[in-house]
């Protein structure tokens, strides 16, 4: 029996940012492949990942968008977990191979004490990453370390958790004996919300794993504005460029820079620029006409320093698909 051929995607440049809200059984690359293929985009990239269990703010970059992912990178995170207690897993999540289990005391879990918990986890901590993740050693990510059932030496490293609250879930019908947490938080880059479960578990003296995680911001985007892959699957692939958001949403808390034609055209080759500018070390550069992003500088001493730029075939890409 033959197949008939895979009719080719016609790419095209596609240029902004989807607020994706990832679903669960997807790995962040695998949902940035699925509505990168949808909008037929020719680069895209994606800003940090989600784990498959976890769902929620996954900011998608396509074009020239993807040339400022790294802030996103870099921003707070805000997530919403839940804690299973009375068992520790292999890979701190349903995942995992159940390691140990104690009885937990739900006298315990009052209200007072796990207030009293979340305070004593709230500032800066020091987090031991965990084995099954995708930080680098010697080139090779540690889950692989950990799926060859080899431990090996990770260095502390220092977060902040900005916020954080905890609350006792109450039991529902068919959960049988499970007693989980809800786990509120706010939190610097780097920190690994399933190691903060199980500290969390730990200082309870009975254990603890994720269940559940799911993120609810990353830097301002928030929940409210992702749209989900069955949404931009739905829509007619005419439509499909309406769910992307213009790139300098990615630039929403940098100072914003505006030249005139002559000194945008010497910004875009990389010449700095003097003004009248104070400094600042995140600069979103426009030009007054036509109005479109040039790209990112920072000042220094009434001098505006090139940083990322887009190219001339960008800025008229996306100029004529506003038009």
């Amino acid at each position: 029996m033959t197949t008939a051929p895979r009719a080719r995607v016609q790419r095209r440049p596609v240029h902004g940012v989807v607020l994706l809200d990832k679903p669960i059984g997807l790995s962040s690359n695998q949902a940035l492949q699925k509505v990168k293929w949808l909008l037929r985009a020719e680069k895209a990239g994606h800003t940090g990942t989600l784990d498959p269990l976890a769902t929620g703010v996954l900011p998608l970059c396509f074009g020239a968008a993807t040339k400022f992912s790294q802030l996103h990178l870099d921003a707070d995170k805000g997530y919403t977990a839940v804690l299973r207690l009375g068992a520790t897993t292999s890979t701190g999540d349903l995942e995992g191979e159940i390691s140990s289990t104690v009885a937990v005391d739900l006298d315990l879990l009052t209200p007072d004490r796990l207030h009293a918990l979340a305070v004593r986890f709230t500032g800066p901590i020091s987090q031991l990453p965990p084995m099954y993740s995708a930080l680098k050693k010697d080139g090779k990510a540690l889950y692989e370390y950990a799926r060859a059932g080899i431990e090996v030496e990770r260095e502390p490293r220092q977060i902040v958790i900005r916020e954080l609250s905890l609350r006792l879930l109450p039991q529902t019908e068919g959960q049988g004996e499970q007693i989980e947490l809800e786990l509120q938080v706010l939190c610097s880059k780097g920190t690994y919300v399933r190691t903060l479960a199980e500290d969390i578990g730990r200082a309870l003296g009975c254990g603890a794993h994720l269940s559940a995680l799911r993120r609810t911001q990353t830097g301002e985007f928030e929940l409210s504005q992702c749209i989900s892959i069955e949404s931009i699957e739905s829509m007619a692939d005419s439509e499909r460029l309406s769910a992307l958001l213009p790139v300098d949403r990615l630039l929403a808390r940098h100072e914003r820079v505006t030249l005139d034609e002559q000194n945008a055209g010497r910004f875009l080759s990389g010449m700095r620029r003097r003004g009248p500018w104070p400094d600042a070390a995140q600069v979103a550069v426009y030009a007054d006409h036509p109005a479109a992003l040039l790209g990112t500088a920072q000042v220094e001493a009434g001098e505006l320093i090139p940083g990322r730029l887009l190219s001339p075939i960008e800025i008229q890409q996306i100029l004529e698909s506003q038009s």
